[in-house]
């Protein structure tokens, strides 16, 4: 059955730590010298809400609790037109318990050294409130809590606001919206911001009356028999009307000497996949070539042009019948940059953080900036094995295939069948 890569080491902090400090209050030091070090978590919870912020300011550190200024007053405000009271329905934190300033005294904000010695805080603060929701106000909330377990690009607040995340390993949604501080210095020259701002705010309290999704187990069906594959393939193109398809390859283009097609997975189910190395038969080859290119069972793919010039090139075969293709869907769904990939859209939308960061860097090409360059996946392979490639290929033919029918229903299809009479 599918298995997440969750485990503790996951939450183990390198993030933010090059300097090879521990991760400490002492090491940190922001705690010194202040009116109120370390502002503990503040709000009666009534209606199971945490936010967490930046940073406390100045007034925060004067009064010895977190939304006290004019940041604040803006929070306070905005939740209460949509019917929450901050201090009432909500506990208050931020990424560091403490106030930063600058060597004059004046705020500034927390390194990203400073969010990981106070990131423990905060972990342990979800664990105890195990809040029904999270909104993290700016981007250094969501370093606090997303930026460890994100390998990636994490990018900054506009990357991520607006999003509703039912995140998995803290059975929690997770709302980043834009922090109130960055409202107020934006509304005079942008006072569409506050209209954003507002809109994020609800999406996020909608959350409260939405049942928690867990993600269903999936089988990965790994085939290492030829003649299991061959009776797969027969079956498949038998009983399947739509096929979700990812190639791991040696790398980005198949052109160039050198490169392989490596292994594949296809999907009849976004609860099933049969997952297998490039077979050597020329008889099981033709077999998935007839799969390709039947005319009844539409195809999908995350960038299905990957495929189909692989398919092509090292298969020669056209795949035929296209019906989805969840990279183009999602940016016609939201045009942000940065936000298409299938790693990014798994997240956000069913909210699994990370499943590739043991294979990403295999996959990279060996020379930087070199589309025809090769990648390192058969030293991959040859240190964890093939079935540990062949699963991560089983997972992103199985996201991909979840994702393709969200965006069909968010397009306003009402099953993935209307799809095959484009």
């Amino acid at each position: 059955m599918i298995q997440t890569f969750f485990n503790a080491a996951k939450f183990k902090d390198t993030s933010g730590n090059k300097t090879g400090k521990p991760l400490s209050c002492a090491s940190c030091g922001l705690y010194r010298n202040l009116l109120h070090p370390k502002i503990k978590p503040y709000g009666k919870f009534e209606k199971g809400i945490m936010i967490i912020g930046q940073s406390p300011g100045e007034e925060e550190d004067r009064k010895g609790k977190p939304w006290q200024g004019k940041a604040g007053k803006r929070k306070q405000d905005s939740l209460a037109s949509l019917g929450i009271d901050l201090f009432r329905d909500c506990v208050s934190l931020n990424a560091t318990n403490c106030r930063p300033v600058d060597e004059d005294g004046t705020n500034r904000k927390p390194t990203d050294y400073e969010i990981a010695c106070c990131r423990k805080r905060v972990l342990k603060a979800i664990e105890q409130y195990k809040p029904k929701l999270i909104i993290l106000a700016g981007g250094e909330a969501v370093k606090s809590v997303i930026g460890h377990r994100w390998k990636k690009n994490l990018g900054g607040i506009t990357k991520w606001r607006g999003w509703t995340i039912p995140d998995q390993d803290f059975k929690t949604w997770l709302c980043p919206a834009l922090h109130p501080s960055y409202v107020n210095r934006m509304a005079e020259k942008m006072p569409a911001i506050i209209t954003i701002y507002l809109q994020d705010l609800k999406r996020a309290l909608d959350c409260l009356d939405a049942p928690f999704p867990e993600n269903k187990k999936s089988q990965i069906n790994i085939i290492k028999d030829e003649k299991e594959l061959s009776h797969i393939l027969n079956f498949t193109r038998r009983t399947t009307d739509l096929l979700s398809i990812d190639f791991e390859t040696t790398g980005l283009k198949p052109h160039a000497i050198g490169h392989r097609l490596v292994c594949m997975s296809i999907a009849p189910s976004p609860n099933h996949c049969n997952v297998f190395m490039l077979p050597k038969s020329r008889e099981v080859k033709d077999k998935i070539r007839k799969l390709f290119i039947a005319p009844h069972i539409g195809k999908m793919a995350h960038n299905m042009v990957f495929e189909h010039i692989w398919a092509e090139v090292r298969l020669r075969t056209i795949i035929k019948n296209w019906k989805w293709d969840s990279l183009q869907a999602a940016h016609i769904l939201d045009n942000r940059p940065g936000i298409t990939g299938l790693k990014f859209q798994t997240y956000v939308n069913f909210g699994v953080c990370d499943y590739d960061s043991h294979i990403a860097p295999y996959l990279e090409g060996v020379e930087k900036n070199n589309a025809n360059a090769v990648n390192r996946i058969f030293e991959f392979i040859k240190k964890y094995g093939e079935d540990e490639v062949l699963t991560y290929c089983g997972y992103d033919t199985l996201w991909q295939y979840k994702l393709a029918l969200l965006q069909m229903e968010q397009m306003g299809f009402n099953s993935y069948a209307e799809t095959l009479n484009f």
